[in-house]
């Protein structure tokens, strides 16, 4: 039987693999679930590719939210587990899945009211607005079945444990390859659902994963036998989940929103661009994979050791991340410099599309490297109990900045579809700089980022 990691004591390097490895490859298989549903999408035409990228930006706000939960849910665990208070870190486990059932539910209602409006200021109308509709209606109502596995890893990975959400990732992504050509053009005495069907088989697969984590959890050294009261809302713990969670949701809401942004700036330039974009960021987020465990890592360890009082940890655990996802990405940055055109033909035989991709894919080798640098920071952050930082990163990088960077660059200077993609590398990387710089002089400090202060958007939350 494998080993318990120890979080506060083994070396970090070693613990860095044991955790990041596993959600590594986890979200590689996350993200070829998403490159399936893109290639089913071609298959029905440009008008359904369009359609998904479109829906992208929709379909992250509800990511958005559960990552954030996630993220605020990790850290409490984390810090309560290093400093020796396993109930507390129970309470909070029970507390984190009730408000992601809540806050589910409410998200799905939002979703279906506000969804038609949404993607009509997007450009979205007649047979091109009922097709992004018909995904995303059914998305909404699985919202819950979103959040839940998010949640329950939390309470795995806050353990530094991230095997099972990597099998659920596999075993969603072997599911999400066999119910979509079923569910899209009909067959086992099932109706052809066109989109509609790819949206199913995301729901059903996220079930089936919710199940799979909850027997996880639930059998866990943690959470063996937790005690039903514990789900009954708390507002103590609800408070400091609200005060860690919310400033990292509304920072991947950021996200969302920017996403929504570049997609406002590209479709001056036609449902093609749009399409374009959609696939490239699906390329691009295929090569960051690796680095992708990094973040998970980081959040675990800074938060454990934080909450053990063990800064030079804290510190180790933030520079060692840091500089490996960023060297590893320089590699990366060729690669997809060189590959761009194969990659982009894999999605699509549209030369229109093919052609913008690889305009975008230039750009992005030049910015890979600042990701990285970016989220480890973020997410170390996060660990110290301190996610108001990166929402003010997060609205700089993804509203304030393009907002201004990208029309001077597209329209301004004339640039057109160029200036909006190397507007996204100046201000990746203008963020970076300042969260290298900023984590340089606080993480792991004793009168820096390593105190035991929250700073936070809703500090009056936490009291």
């Amino acid at each position: 039987m494998k080993r318990a990691l120890s979080l506060t004591t083994d070396p970090i390097p070693w613990l860095t693999r044991q955790i990041a490895v596993p959600m590594s490859v986890g979200m590689f298989f996350n993200t070829m679930f998403n490159l399936v549903d893109t290639c089913c999408a071609g298959w029905l035409g440009t008008d359904a590719l369009a359609s998904l990228s479109l829906s992208f930006p929709a379909f992250f706000l509800v990511i958005a939210l559960g990552s954030g939960l996630s993220q605020g849910a990790t850290a409490l665990i984390a810090n309560a587990l290093g400093a020796g208070n396993r109930e507390e870190a129970r309470r909070s486990v029970a507390q984190a899945i009730t408000l992601a059932v809540v806050v589910g539910l409410f998200s799905m209602l939002g979703g279906w009211w506000i969804s038609p409006a949404l993607f009509r200021t997007l450009g979205a109308e007649g047979d091109y607005l009922r097709t992004v509709l018909a995904f995303m209606n059914v998305i909404f109502g699985g919202t819950v079945f979103f959040f839940l596995p998010m949640v329950l890893n939390s309470a795995l990975s806050a353990q530094g444990e991230t095997r099972p959400y990597r099998n659920m990732l596999i075993g969603a992504f072997v599911g999400n390859c066999v119910l979509n050509p079923v569910l899209m053009w009909g067959g086992l005495g099932l109706p052809k659902l066109g989109v509609a069907g790819i949206g199913l088989a995301t729901v059903l697969v996220h079930i089936a994963g919710t199940i799979y984590l909850w027997r996880h959890v639930m059998t866990s050294e943690l959470c063996q036998g937790l005690p039903s009261a514990y789900f009954y809302p708390h507002p103590a713990t609800l408070r400091r989940l609200a005060a860690q969670s919310i400033p990292a949701a509304l920072n991947m809401l950021t996200i969302a929103i920017g996403v929504f942004v570049i997609t406002w700036f590209v479709k001056h330039f036609g449902k093609e661009a749009v399409a374009a974009v959609g696939i490239a960021t699906r390329i691009e987020q295929i090569v960051l994979m690796p680095t992708i465990g990094l973040n998970a890592a980081v959040l675990s360890l800074v938060g454990q050791n934080f909450g053990a009082g063990l800064l030079p940890r804290v510190r180790e655990a933030w520079s060692m991340n840091l500089k490996f996802g960023a060297g590893l990405m320089l590699f990366g940055g060729a690669l997809v410099a060189l590959c761009r055109e194969p990659a982009m033909r894999i999605f699509t035989s549209d030369p229109v599309v093919i052609q913008h991709g690889c305009n975008y894919l230039i750009s992005s080798a030049c910015t890979l490297a600042a990701y990285p640098i970016l989220f480890v920071t973020v997410f170390a952050l996060q660990g110290l109990k301190q996610p108001a930082y990166g929402l003010w990163i997060g609205l700089y990088r993804q509203i304030a900045a393009p907002l201004i960077v990208y029309h001077t660059l597209a329209f301004g200077l004339a640039w057109g579809l160029w200036g909006v993609w190397w507007g996204i590398s100046l201000v990746t990387w203008s963020a970076a700089l300042f969260a290298l710089w900023w984590g340089a002089r606080n993480i792991g400090r004793p009168n820096g980022g390593g105190s035991q202060a929250e700073p936070s958007v809703l500090s009056s939350a936490a009291d």
